[in-house]
């Protein structure tokens, strides 16, 4: 039997969900807990895929930052994935023990260590990024994929403040 999703921040069990949603009308359900289940259910479903593949949700976030920057001091990084350098330095270790990043040290300051992809990290940020294609397959045609991606925008950026977080056009 599942564990009920009680816990704050645990991930609801579709099973529960699927209890929840035939005991009551989710047009009832208020937005904020829709939004809310919806995410960890997508989140979850994400997370699966992803380990197929061998990868996290964190590593993919890693990934794509030092693809898209080049090489990134932990700290850097940490800050760009918004979470702790101790929770990216555990997301950097598994990274490296995969093989899909190196630590190196700067000539400059021997005291710096910049993340860096190796040719496995590209191929695996490759893989992540032809896995968007399974957005369809999660949500099925119950969306309009370009008008969500659209809204999930301007809520982050809209919650993220003028400091936050900002879409590149």
């Amino acid at each position: 039997m599942p564990e009920p999703a009680s816990r704050p921040g645990a991930r609801p069990d579709a099973a529960v969900v699927r209890a929840d949603c035939a005991a009551d009308d989710l047009r009832d359900w208020p937005t904020g807990r829709l939004l809310s289940v919806a995410a960890r259910l997508v989140e979850g479903a994400w997370a699966a895929r992803l380990a197929e593949h061998g990868l996290t949700h964190a590593g993919v976030m890693a990934i794509h930052e030092v693809h898209a920057r080049g090489d990134l001091p932990l700290l850097e990084l940490a800050r760009r994935c918004q979470v702790t350098a101790q929770t990216m330095t555990r997301t950097v270790d598994r990274l490296e023990r995969d093989g899909l990043v190196v630590r190196r040290r700067s000539t400059e300051d021997r005291r710096r260590v910049a993340v860096a992809l190796t040719p496995a990290g590209e191929a695996a940020y490759r893989q992540a990024v032809d896995m968007s294609a399974v957005e369809p397959v999660l949500l099925g045609q119950v969306v309009d994929h370009t008008a969500l991606r659209t809204n999930l925008v301007a809520i982050v950026e809209h919650l993220a403040g003028p400091a936050g977080v900002r879409s590149r056009g």
